[in-house]
């Protein structure tokens, strides 16, 4: 099968981020100024996050199979003008309740139609030779789209706001903020509409499509060793991804960074996923995916360890830094290639979007508890002891992840 251009892959990395830009890259960046904006607690915050998670779980089941059935692009189209859609709720700052409610329908959303197309896609750009480059440019990619997103709305914000940023009210905070949140819904619509008319494979899209799906290719795919060790590593990887979202709140409550200086360090870790995405993109194909998967999660466990200790403080700057790097690498790299790592577990093209959305189905159930718990140690023991309890939980999580992508490679390297 032909090899999509390269501006397939293009328009999949806008794509890949930008659906998640309002329900997520936006709300990490922005942490403390989401918390004041609608007048949330973290434990408000994370069980938006649990809502998500609810509906997302069955929607990574439910929706892997249309991946094998329709068109990727169509389908990453129509999730990413459903997204937007839920954006114009979002800018009216609703209520709490209005809020969770927003958040499941984006569970929908940006998961039932969109991720196990977005997988497929990037497996049948990488072909047969260049996964690790596929999944690695992909993330990177991703990564820089979401850095962009929030350069732009740090200077949309910023623009409203001027240099005072402690001294203005709340409602111009609140004003400043909706328009971060309609730029960022006018210009994931406009990627939508460029991925339906432009995102198309260079070959027959019937080549990489099933005409139905049986139950009896469910239970082959749920035979394959590697389906059921890629639910333990990207569960316990994608914890670390979510308890990423708390560093701009480090920075401000630890610290003791102002508002957009926090935010600046949660676009410095944005940053960071490019770089390392890409960086993974371009070597990893040179050698063992497995193995480099395996390290990805060990620098974890170290950049866990350090922000538990409790060795970081104001007056460690460099120290936090560092700490903020490594466990960037090891999340970021880690998420580039747990999925390219699936031709090397033996898993077929054809049943991938089956495949996604299995390991999906565990994988990130991280999307139903992850925010909860964090959210609860953070109110619970305010200050940094709070974030000392969140690292332990990256630090064990990473550990287990570690042992899991450790078995795989043993079982699958030699191949």
């Amino acid at each position: 099968m032909k090899q999509p251009s390269w501006y397939y892959l293009l328009l999949l990395i806008l794509s890949g981020e930008a659906v998640f830009i309002l329900p997520f890259v936006l709300p990490r960046i922005f942490r403390p100024t989401v918390l004041e904006v609608f007048g949330l607690d973290n434990v408000d915050l994370g069980l938006c996050f649990t809502v998500y998670g609810i509906v997302a779980v069955p929607s990574y089941l439910l929706g892997g199979p249309l991946a094998d059935k329709f068109p990727p692009r169509k389908l990453i189209a129509v999730a990413l003008w459903m997204t937007a859609a839920g954006g114009l709720v979002f800018a009216s700052l609703p209520s709490v309740g209005t809020l969770q409610f927003l958040y499941g329908y984006w569970g929908f959303t940006t998961i039932f139609l969109f991720w196990a197309p977005m997988i497929k896609a990037t497996r049948v750009w990488g072909g047969d030779k260049a996964q690790g480059k596929a999944f690695g440019l992909l993330d990177g990619g991703r990564g820089l789209t979401g850095f962009l997103f929030g350069l732009l709305g740090i200077f949309v914000f910023s623009l409203f706001l001027g240099d005072a940023v402690a001294e203005t009210s709340l409602v111009k905070r609140q004003f400043a903020f909706t328009y971060v949140l309609y730029a960022s819904a006018v210009i994931i619509v406009l990627i939508g509409a460029l991925v339906w008319l432009f995102m198309k494979a260079g070959t027959d899209e019937k080549e990489i499509l099933l005409e139905k799906i049986s139950i009896s290719d469910i239970k082959a795919v749920l035979r394959l060793p590697s389906v059921w060790l890629l639910m333990v590593i990207i569960l316990c990887a994608y914890v670390g991804y979510k308890i990423t979202d708390i560093v701009s709140q480090y920075a401000n409550e630890v610290m003791l960074y102002d508002q957009v200086a926090a935010a600046r360090v949660g676009t410095f870790l944005q940053f960071l996923r490019p770089a390392t995405g890409i960086l993974v993109g371009l070597l990893v194909d040179r050698f063992k995916i497995t193995f480099w998967l395996l390290l990805s999660l060990i620098l974890c466990v170290f950049g866990g360890i350090f922000f538990a200790s409790g060795v970081i403080g104001p007056n460690t700057t460099i120290l936090f830094f560092i700490s903020v790097i490594l466990v960037a690498l090891g999340v970021y790299a880690s998420r580039a290639l747990y999925f390219g790592v699936m031709r090397e577990g033996k898993i077929p093209l054809v049943w991938t979007g089956t495949a996604v959305g299995l390991i999906s189905l565990v994988g990130y159930t991280p999307d139903i508890f992850a925010g909860t718990a964090y959210g609860y140690l953070l109110d619970t023991y305010p200050g940094e002891q709070g974030h000392q309890y969140v690292f332990w939980m990256l630090t064990a999580f990473s550990a287990v992840g570690a042992l899991a992508s450790l078995v795989y490679y043993k079982m699958y390297a030699k191949d």
